[in-house]
This record gives structure tokens, C-alpha cells and sequence, in this order.
């Protein structure tokens, strides 16, 4: 099996709800939650600069397609970063677990 880390930031009040969800419905093992960051981004041609959550997933490729339907769904932006890894190399028993945990 492949394995995925996807980050997704969000607005600070909807992180842990969006990841939450994710593990709930089997869409992701883990989610790990950076309460702040700081982006600063180009949007509607101007430069923007927000406080927001940054979202690490831990999941399988087979459960990415869904995943991003998902979070692009419940997710307030229009355009949610969602952006997800390959996994090269791991943990055996931790990868492991990220199957056990989405079945």
C-alpha cells in the first residue's frame, strides 16, 4: 500500500472540526494540528495575510481522491489548500498502522 501526508490549512476555528471529520470517516489515520501559522498568499490580485491552522494528514493513496472531495465540501474557502506527499519512507509498524486505522 502507498501512503499519503496531505497539509490543508484552514481558518483557526474550523482546523480541529475538518480534522475531526477526516478521522471519523476513516479518511485519515491522524491528523495533527499546528494551531498557528502565519500565510501570507496572493488572492483576487492583491497580497493577503491571515492566522491559520496548519493540517497534517496521515493517510493511503487510495483514500486521497475522496479525501479531497470531502474537505473541499466542508471547508469555508472557496479554494482550500489541499496538497498531498508521497510517503517514500516510514516506520513499518506505524505505516502498518495507518492501514488498520482506515479500515
Amino acid at each position: 500500500m502507498e501512503y499519503r501526508v496531505i497539509f490543508i490549512t484552514a481558518p483557526v476555528d474550523k482546523g480541529e472540526e475538518i480534522a475531526r471529520y477526516l478521522v471519523e470517516h476513516k479518511l485519515a489515520a491522524c491528523v495533527n494540528i499546528v494551531p498557528a501559522v502565519k500565510s501570507i498568499y496572493w488572492w483576487q490580485g492583491k497580497v493577503e495575510e491571515d492566522s491559520e491552522s496548519l493540517l497534517i494528514v496521515k493517510t493511503s493513496s487510495e483514500k486521497v481522491g475522496e479525501l479531497i472531495e470531502k474537505v473541499r465540501q466542508i471547508h469555508p474557502y472557496s479554494v482550500p489548500e489541499i496538497v498531498s506527499m508521497k510517503i517514500e519512507e516510514g516506520n513499518p509498524d506505524y505505516l502498518k498502522w495507518i492501514d488498520g486505522s482506515l479500515r
